[in-house]
Parts: structure tokens; C-alpha cells; sequence
């Protein structure tokens, strides 16, 4: 607690505001190893998240953030546009969290389509927020793998559509579809029995 006279310390700053700080990362790239290690530690909890629920594994998901970690400091100075830094590592870990399941021969359901293609690309409505999605792992767990990855990347780590499409390296309708598919998924499992969907509605 600040004493009298004395300024109070600055707030720490969220991880989602600095992921989405281009002057921090261009810093990064420029050598500079404080704002490097800012990037990393604010990477660390979001892409943990996100290999898991790839690879479905923990001790899988730490070697798939580590190499991920390692690779975005080796490649950052390949990143052309600093504003596209979360994207860019997402697609990293993306990749990193495939190429472990098959070399473990885990086969995951995150990244298929599961039907969706045939459904239209419809604009999700921003019916949950990220802490009630974020509070709701029963209900997450009854939406398809694929739209549930997108669900946490949009809601709880607040990616944009064009971002988390870079990210699973797929079109901005496929990932809109998921979402609308996903948030119409959550709808029904919170309602109650007979209530067709409309009762709790966010």
C-alpha cells in the first residue's frame, strides 16, 4: 500500500494488451530483451491453453509450448508486420501442437471441420462473455472440439475473426461458422429440458 506522498505503482499491464502492442514488438525485434521477455511470459497461459486443447494432453502441451516459445524467438525477426504478432504465434503453436499429436499418434477432433462446411457462414452474435465461457468447462466440453478451440480463442483470448483464421490457417467464414455453430451449441446446453433454447439466454 503506497504510503502518504508516494505515487502509486503503475497497474501491470494485461497480457491480451500486450500481445497486441506492435511498438513492444518491435522492440522485441530490435533486440530488445525486456520487451522480449514481456512477449513470452504474456504468451505463456494463452498458447498453453491452445496446445492443449489440441494435442489433449499436459505433458504433450508443455513440450508443444516450449518449442513454440523457442521458435517465435528464433522467427521474430521474420514477423513483417508487428499488428499480426498474436496471429503469427497462434499459427505457430498450431502447427507446433499437430505435428506432437501425430508424432505421439494422438489424433484430435480441434482442427476438422465436423460438418461445418455445409453450414452457412453466419455472423456469431457476442452472446457470452469471456468470463462465463471461461466458467462453463462442463458446457465447453459438450460443444464439437472444433468449434470449442474457437470459442476460447475469441471469447477467452480475445482474437479477432481474421486473427484466429491466420492462426488455424482458415478462411474467416470457416471460423465464423464455428463460432455461430459453437455459441448455438452453448445455448443448448444451458437451457433447460423442454425449453427449446430460450430460457437462460445470454
Amino acid at each position: 500500500m503506497p504510503t502518504a506522498g508516494s505515487a502509486a505503482e503503475p497497474a501491470a499491464p494485461d497480457a491480451a494488451d500486450v500481445l497486441r502492442s506492435p511498438v513492444l514488438v518491435g522492440r522485441a525485434q530490435s533486440g530488445d530483451l525486456h520487451a522480449l521477455d514481456q512477449l513470452l511470459r504474456a504468451l505463456q497461459e494463452p498458447l498453453y491453453r491452445h496446445v492443449l486443447a489440441i494435442v489433449a494432453d499436459p505433458h504433450t502441451a508443455q513440450d508443444a509450448l516450449q518449442e513454440t516459445l523457442l521458435a517465435v524467438c528464433r522467427k521474430l525477426g521474420s514477423l513483417r508486420d508487428p499488428r499480426w504478432f498474436r496471429a503469427w504465434a497462434y499459427r505457430i503453436a498450431t502447427r507446433t501442437a499437430v505435428r506432437r499429436a501425430q508424432r505421439e499418434h494422438r489424433w484430435t477432433d480441434a482442427l476438422r471441420d465436423d460438418a461445418l462446411a455445409t453450414l452457412p457462414a453466419a455472423e456469431p452474435e457476442p452472446r457470452f462473455d469471456p468470463e462465463l465461457i471461461a466458467a462453463l468447462p462442463a458446457a465447453l466440453d459438450a460443444v464439437s472440439p472444433a468449434s470449442r478451440l474457437a470459442l476460447r480463442m475469441h471469447y477467452q483470448d480475445e482474437l479477432t475473426f481474421a486473427e484466429i483464421a491466420e492462426a488455424l490457417e482458415l478462411s474467416i467464414g470457416t471460423v465464423k461458422s464455428r463460432l455461430a455453430y459453437g455459441l448455438a451449441a452453448l445455448r443448448r446446453s444451458l437451457a433447460p429440458a423442454g425449453d427449446g433454447g430460450r430460457a437462460h439466454r445470454p
